[in-house]
């Protein structure tokens, strides 16, 4: 099977650089990195009995890997306005965590700046937020701000296709 469709004589997988994150209908200034999306499932071992052979292997529950995103810091508040509707030092304790979920798309675009892939991730919240990273007056560094995402599985978006390319 060819490894793309629609570009036959493509044979080089998509680079990793290009990318965009939205959530509520807008993207997220300055991202310079997104973590993998992981899958696990537990192997559950089964043992019949009257079969000396070993146990059989069967799949057991799932679990979905954190979403860590990285941006510089601009005055974009995103990452904070999020990290707070979960954690707000400001609030009383009966604060309501209404809206402390999200879903996000992370979108993947080639080197012409097509649209290649999309995952939609669900039920996303902030379980850590890096608003600073560590100052340090000798070194010479972009700020990274950081939050990383619980969530509750993800899909790839089959309504993105893959782009005729140009030469």
């Amino acid at each position: 099977m060819a490894r793309f469709t629609v570009n036959a004589n493509r044979f080089d997988p998509y680079l990793g650089f290009k990318f965009k994150v939205k959530w509520d209908g807008h993207y997220i200034a300055a991202l310079n990195k997104c973590s993998a999306l992981k899958r696990t499932t537990e192997v559950t071992p089964w043992y019949e009995g009257g079969d000396s052979s070993g146990p059989h292997q069967l799949p057991g529950k799932s679990k979905y890997d954190p979403v860590t995103l990285e941006a510089g810091v601009t005055h974009d508040t995103a990452f904070e306005e999020w990290a707070n509707k979960v954690n707000n030092f400001a609030a009383e304790a009966t604060m309501s965590l209404a809206g402390f979920r999200k879903d996000i798309t992370i979108e993947v675009f080639n080197q012409q700046g097509s649209k290649v892939l999309a995952y939609n991730v669900f039920r996303c919240w902030v379980s850590e937020y890096t608003a600073l990273p560590q100052l340090d007056a000798a070194a010479n560094a972009v700020m990274i701000t950081s939050i990383k995402l619980e969530n509750e599985g993800w899909v790839r978006d089959l309504s993105v296709v893959e782009p005729r390319e140009t030469t």
